[in-house]
């Protein structure tokens, strides 16, 4: 398993819009975050990470649902979208992903929201929902990896 990445990019946002900007100055996802590949993504506030997610969809796109959500198909949307105004977004990419399956990079999402369960005593504030499977070494070792960037 092989994965690409951070890419981080800065959120400005309302309960009913977003804005994001690059450190190249531009306000458009780029590289992976625009790629369709098995990703994963962690808004943080102030190197807190406040949710995991996951998706294969491009960065834009999934934030669009997530902030556009209204609870007709079952989804809600970001719940952090109505709290502060301003995130950071740090995004990887499984680079090997064998037809784009996400269950590799879900189990990564786990032991990352399970790493920070067991260093900050709860769970990232606004997540809401994850999904666990049998991990190996290299699952866990990625997940630490990815949870080095936070100051946790």
């Amino acid at each position: 398993m092989q994965i690409q990445g951070p890419e981080n990019y800065k959120l400005s946002y309302t309960p009913s819009q977003f804005t994001v900007s690059c450190a190249d100055g531009s306000n458009r996802f780029s590289g992976i975050a625009k790629s369709r590949a098995p990703k994963l993504y962690i808004a943080s506030i102030n190197g807190t990470p406040i949710y995991v997610g996951i998706t294969k969809q491009p960065m834009q796109q999934r934030l669009r649902y997530g902030w556009t959500a209204n609870g007709k198909s079952g989804y809600h949307g970001y719940a952090w979208r109505r709290n502060g105004a301003a995130a950071e977004l740090s995004v990887w990419a499984h680079s090997d992903a064998i037809d784009r399956n996400t269950r590799e990079i879900e189990t990564v999402e786990a032991e990352v929201v399970f790493l920070i369960r067991k260093r900050t005593g709860q769970w990232p504030a606004f997540q809401t929902e994850i999904h666990f499977y049998q991990s190996t070494d290299r699952h866990r070792e990625i997940a630490s990896q990815i949870l080095a960037h936070f100051a946790i």
